[in-house]
Order: C-alpha cells, then sequence, then structure tokens
C-alpha cells in the first residue's frame, strides 16, 4: 500500500515548515512526563489498595502491570492518528505554526479526556462477551485484553506508518468482534454468537456513511460560502507565509481545539474502559464497586430495587426458578432470547443484590470475599435490564420503563465510575502520543488528498463538519467516524473548489478503512487463540 506523492509545487505558495527536529531537552521532557504518568499509576493502585496491598499475588500484579502499559501503549498510538483531525488545517492555512498547533491539541486533548464522563468507556466494554467479562481476571480474560489491545495497536501504527487516517473506535471495535467470535468458536459454539451484530452492522454502516457525511457536507458547506461571503483570498492558496484573514483564524483555531477537546473526552474514554476492566479483574477489592458512595445511596438503591423487582414480577407471573439465577439472565445477555426462567432469575437476582447491600449497610463495607461477585450480579442485572429495555420496549409501559430506568441508573452508580487517577494516566498517554506521532497523516490530509494546496476556505469548512459531526455524534449517539469525515471533507473542498483529487490516495484511504473492520477482527481473533494456548 503505497502513498501518492504531494501535491505539485505551486508558485508563491509556502509549505508549511513541519521539519521542525526535537530539541533533546523536549524529548527527555515528554519521556519524563511519561515515566511520571507510569510511576503515579503504580503509586496510585497501591494507595487504592491500602491495607489489602499485602494480600495481593505477584502474578495478578505482574500482569496488572502489563496489561496497563498495552491500555495506554493504545491510547499513545490513537494519538498519532486524531491528532491531524485537528491541526492539519490549521497547520496548511499558516493559522498556527505546527509546534504551536501540536501542542495546543496535545493540551486540549488532556483537557478532554479529564472533563470525560465515562459513559463511552462502559459502553465499550459492553461489547464484549459477557463471559469472558465475568471472568476478565482469568487467563482468558488477560488473553482477551491482550489480544484486542495488542490487534488494534498493529493495525494503528501500520495504518499510521504509510499515512493513512484510519478510525481507531472501528480499529478497537474490530478487534472485539474478532475476540468474541474466537471465543465463542473455543467455546464450541457458532462463531456468531460471540457477537453483538446489531453493533456491528452500525458499525458497517458507519463505514459507509462517514465518507460521504464528510464530502457532501464540506462540498456544500464551501459552495454555501462561495455564494454568501464573495472574498477570492479566502478561496485561493495562500501567499507565501501569509495568515488568513482574522475572522477565519480565529474560527480555524476555535474548530482546532473543539475537535481536539472532544476528541479527547470521547476516544480517550475507550483506553478508561478497558483499564477500569483490567483493574476490576486484578484488585476488585479496590475497583469492582464504587465505595465513595455515599450512605444515602443505599435507601435510595432499596427502593429502586423494590420497584425493579415489582416490574419483573409482573413479566414473571406464572414462572417458577429453582436454583441459581445467574444462569439464565447470562443466557438471554448473550443470546438475546426470552425463556420461561429469564424473568423469574430476574427477579431473584435483583432481590438477592439488595438483600446484600443493605445487609452491609454500605457499598464500602461489601466483605473483601464477596466484592467481585456483587459487581458481577450488579452487571448482570444492568446489561439484562438494558437489553430487555430495548428488545421489549413495545410490553413495557411508560412508568415500567423509567422504573427500571431509574433502577439500572443506581445500579451503575455503584460499578460504572473511574478514578480521577485513571484519567490522568490517560490523558497523559493521548496528550503525548499527540505531539509525537502527528507528522505523517497531517501531511497525507495537508498535501496528499487533492492537487492544489489547501485554502482558509478549505481548511474553515472541512474543520467545522468534522468538530459538528462529533458533536452531533455526542448528542444523538450517531455512528460516525470524525477520522473519516475530516478526510473525506478535505476532499469534498477540493472538489467544490474545482482543485482535482489525488486518485491514488483516495483509493488507499478506501482501502484502508474498509480492511479496518476485517483486519482487525482476523489479528485479535488470532492473537486471542494464541495467548489461550500460551496461558
Amino acid at each position: 500500500m503505497t502513498v501518492a506523492s504531494s501535491i505539485p509545487a505551486e508558485p508563491n505558495v509556502a509549505r508549511p515548515n513541519l521539519d521542525n527536529p526535537a530539541q533533546p531537552k523536549t524529548i527527555w521532557a515528554l519521556i519524563a512526563i511519561g515515566v511520571g504518568g507510569l510511576l503515579f499509576a503504580a503509586w496510585s493502585i497501591y494507595d487504592d489498595l491500602g491495607p489489602n496491598a499485602a494480600v495481593v499475588k505477584i502474578w495478578p500484579f505482574l500482569m496488572l502491570g502489563v496489561a496497563l502499559v498495552i491500555a495506554l501503549g493504545f491510547e499513545f498510538v490513537n494519538g498519532f492518528h486524531d491528532t491531524a483531525n485537528a491541526v492539519a488545517t490549521v497547520i496548511y492555512t499558516h493559522s498556527l505554526k505546527a509546534p504551536v498547533a501540536v501542542a495546543w491539541s496535545g493540551l486540549w486533548n488532556f483537557l478532554g479526556v479529564l472533563t470525560s464522563s465515562g459513559a463511552v468507556a462502559f459502553g465499550i466494554i459492553s461489547l464484549l462477551p459477557v463471559e469472558l467479562i465475568l471472568q476478565v481476571g482469568s487467563d482468558a480474560g488477560f488473553s482477551m485484553v491482550f489480544a484486542l489491545l495488542i490487534a488494534a495497536i498493529i493495525w494503528n501504527l501500520g495504518t499510521w506508518w504509510f499515512g493513512l487516517p484510519a478510525s481507531s473506535s472501528h480499529t478497537l471495535i474490530g478487534s472485539i468482534i474478532g475476540v468474541g467470535v474466537a471465543n465463542a468458536l473455543l467455546r464450541g459454539r457458532d462463531g456468531t454468537s460471540g457477537v453483538d451484530w446489531g453493533k456491528a452492522t452500525e458499525i458497517g454502516y458507519a463505514l459507509l456513511l462517514s465518507p460521504l457525511v464528510g464530502f457532501l457536507c464540506a462540498f456544500g458547506l464551501l459552495m454555501l460560502m462561495k455564494f454568501l461571503v464573495r472574498k477570492k483570498e479566502l478561496y485561493e492558496a495562500p501567499k507565501g507565509d501569509a495568515k488568513p484573514p482574522l475572522w477565519i483564524r480565529g474560527l480555524l483555531i476555535f474548530t482546532c481545539t473543539g475537535v481536539s477537546f472532544a476528541h479527547g473526552s470521547n476516544d480517550g474514554q475507550k483506553g478508561m474502559g478497558l483499564i477500569m476492566l483490567i483493574l476490576i479483574g486484578t484488585v476488585p477489592t479496590s475497583y469492582a464497586l464504587n465505595k465513595s458512595l455515599p450512605a444515602s445511596h443505599i435507601a435510595q438503591f432499596a427502593q429502586a430495587s423494590a420497584e425493579a423487582s415489582r416490574v419483573v414480577d409482573a413479566k414473571a407471573s406464572g414462572y417458577a426458578i429453582i436454583g441459581d439465577p445467574r444462569p439464565a439472565v447470562t443466557a438471554y445477555i448473550s443470546q438475546h432470547q426470552i425463556t420461561e426462567g429469564t424473568y423469574p432469575s430476574l427477579s431473584v437476582l435483583i432481590r438477592d443484590i439488595s438483600k446484600q447491600v443493605e445487609g452491609y449497610g454500605s457499598i464500602a463495607k461489601a466483605p473483601f470475599e464477596q466484592v467481585g461477585n456483587i459487581r458481577n450480579d450488579m452487571y448482570l442485572t444492568s446489561e439484562a435490564i438494558r437489553f430487555l429495555m430495548k428488545d421489549k420496549a413495545a410490553e413495557l409501559s411508560p412508568a415500567e420503563s423509567a422504573t427500571l430506568k431509574a433502577y439500572k441508573g443506581s445500579i451503575d452508580q455503584a460499578t460504572k465510575f473511574i478514578p480521577t487517577w485513571v484519567k490522568i494516566v490517560v490523558a497523559i498517554a493521548l496528550g503525548l502520543g499527540t505531539m509525537v506521532g502527528w507528522k505523517r497523516i497531517v501531511v497525507t490530509v495537508g498535501e496528499k488528498i487533492g492537487k492544489s494546496h489547501l485554502t482558509y476556505a478549505q481548511g474553515a469548512s472541512a474543520e467545522m463538519v468534522a468538530m459538528g459531526t462529533i458533536g452531533a455524534a455526542d448528542a444523538f449517539g450517531l455512528p460516525v467516524s470524525t477520522t473519516h469525515v475530516l478526510s473525506s471533507g478535505v476532499a469534498g473542498t477540493m472538489a467544490a473548489n474545482g482543485s482535482g483529487l489525488q486518485m491514488a490516495t483516495i483509493r488507499n484511504l478506501a482501502m484502508a478503512w474498509v480492511l479496518t473492520l476485517p483486519v482487525a477482527m482476523l489479528l485479535s481473533g488470532s492473537l486471542y487463540w494464541l495467548f489461550r494456548s500460551i496461558f
């Protein structure tokens, strides 16, 4: 896979200076920040363990360290790719010099991670096979984490090396699907049973729609700008090192900032979710349950449990359950098929959780040996209710849906939390990746998509579409890739401006985007089989 040559030289057009070798002091400073982040993570884990540190065995702790390094490595490489979404247009329109733009983007990526909610983090976890989530501290669990992260890193590094902007989100989701298929096959089941094909279909649509959204929206926006703003210099390549007019320069810097911040708040969470999964599996005493919840949460939880139990009991009328309720609930989450044991089993599980939590008096007082089991029960119940509200929406009244939603929210408060130190180390990894690996893909976006230099109006149009897409995706849950939108948006502006496209680059981009899911699936599935054989 080769990348097309850069745009031909244009008279009076100065290519931005991208060759700014880092000073030794800068390199050592970045290394120190990275090492400091790892040491901070190690100290935070030790501090969170408190008196339980003495009972943690060496082998799981070593596995935890390796898994954390790999997870942070994924976020570091993630920064290589998605920097281009933010900085390519401000660099090639001379709005900011390359070192300033990259540092600025890194800062706002960092801040975006720190202020993120965590919703995306646990959304990623919910795509994993339920049986592996319940035993994430086992050999199978570590095999899963190592396989999907290493597969994602390999594909992201490969596409980065060729200067091809690919979606880190699609890569990670492809890796998750690959692990799900491999796990199902190794357990003697049909490979399709280990995959959430509804989500896989959404991703497939995203691969098709994102480039079209970017191309058409950026094309239309630039044409609208030409009609409304009749200033010739906006639609021509910058002359020399001339900066754009103040208002459009401000717009470009604003969109660069917005895309960087949104990228941090969204993509940064993917690493957080996997880190939390690793922590829950290895040191559940500190991370399986949110022990910072106030005592008042118990009363609210008890009331929400009683109301949810009544709703489920009504659906379970006429059925009975004997024995452990967990297998029936687990089977429903895996297969999405209601059986005669689904509702009664879920009802029993809701009451069991409530009885345990009320008996201990607070989440923080749960016994050492029971924390992991309580968390697994809560996870099963939350996921089962999530799927019930989706699969059986027509059979639930608005009041019943509201009751189940309130109960699920109460459970999630106890299980879906992210410590501040996790956000900080992920923010450091993503920010460092942003500042280290930006050049290859920035050159592709700035020089190798169109046949002429990026103009001020083109840069503004493409970046506004990318920022708007991120906002829409966050607000409405739209399955789009901002990486694809930005790259195809630049292509759309080139077409609208009559600049022409470098078709070799367009072909290579399309090939990389189409191959992302199947290659990530193949890599992660193969690695999962290998690690299961080794462990």
